[in-house]
C-alpha cells in the first residue's frame, strides 16, 4: 500500500469520525434528534395521527382531592396500571388507574403557559404523550419525575415550526422537562395559579410526593392544552 493511498484512507476515516462527533454534539445540544428516532421523526415508518389516551373528567373541579390514593384504590397499588393526564387550561393533573380517573391535583406550568413548547427558553409546557424516564428526589422541589421530552413527536413539531418560520433554525429544542414540586413553604404558588417554571408542571410538595409513590419509569403522561 503506497503512501498516497494510506493518506486517503486516513482522510476518509477522519471525515467519518468528525461527522459522527459533530452529529452527537448537535444531538446533545438539542439541535438534532437522536439516531434511534430517525425513522419516526422523518415518518419513514408512517406517522400516526395524535389520539386521546384519557377521557377527561367533566368540569373544572378536582376529583377526590381530600382523599389519599390508598383510600381511593383500596388495594396494593400496581404502578404498571397508573397513568397521568395534565390539562393545562384547567390547571389540573389527574391520576388514572386502569384508565379510570382516581384523583386530581392543582398544577401550574411554565411562565408562558399558552401553546405547545417549540424551543429551548420559550417557557412553555410541552403538549402530547410522554413517558416518565426517571424519578429522583430534588433538593429544591421535593421530587422530580423526568419526562422523555423531546420525543420523536416533539422533534417533528420542532422542525415544522422551523420550516414555517415560527422559530429560528438556530434554536435548540430544549430538554429537562419534568413534574416537580415547589420551594419549601411555597404552596401558595399553586393556590394562586402562578405559572412560574421554565416549562415544567409544578405541584404542591405533598401532592408530588403522593404521585411519586404510585408511578414508575415508563408511566404514560398525556399533556393537553
Amino acid at each position: 500500500m503506497n503512501l498516497k493511498y494510506k493518506n486517503r484512507i486516513k482522510i476518509i476515516l477522519l471525515l467519518i469520525f468528525s461527522t459522527f462527533a459533530l452529529y452527537f454534539l448537535l444531538a446533545r445540544l438539542g439541535f438534532i434528534f437522536p439516531l434511534r428516532d430517525v425513522a419516526e421523526v422523518l415518518c419513514l415508518s408512517g406517522c400516526e395521527s395524535p389520539r386521546a389516551i384519557h377521557s377527561p373528567i367533566p368540569g373544572n373541579d378536582l376529583l377526590n382531592y381530600s382523599k389519599t390514593v390508598e383510600e381511593l384504590i383500596g388495594e396494593s397499588i400496581d404502578q404498571s396500571k397508573t397513568s397521568i393526564l395534565i390539562e393545562k387550561s384547567k390547571h389540573r393533573i389527574t391520576l388514572y388507574y386502569n384508565q379510570k380517573a382516581i384523583k386530581s391535583y392543582p398544577v401550574v406550568f411554565g411562565s408562558s403557559p399558552e401553546g405547545d413548547k417549540q424551543r429551548e427558553g420559550d417557557r412553555r409546557t410541552p403538549e402530547g404523550v410522554f413517558r416518565i424516564k426517571d424519578l429522583y428526589p430534588h433538593p429544591s422541589w421535593s421530587k422530580f419525575m423526568w419526562l422523555d421530552y423531546p420525543n420523536a413527536a416533539s422533534w417533528r413539531k420542532h422542525f415544522q415550526a422551523k420550516s414555517q418560520g415560527k422559530i429560528s433554525w438556530f434554536n435548540s429544542i430544549g430538554s429537562e422537562v419534568g413534574i416537580h414540586g415547589v420551594p419549601q413553604g411555597s404552596d401558595e404558588i399553586i393556590d394562586n395559579r402562578e405559572n412560574w417554571t421554565w416549562g415544567c408542571p409544578s405541584l404542591k410538595n405533598q401532592d408530588v410526593d403522593e404521585l411519586y409513590k404510585v408511578v414508575k419509569n415508563g408511566t404514560l403522561v398525556e399533556i393537553l392544552p
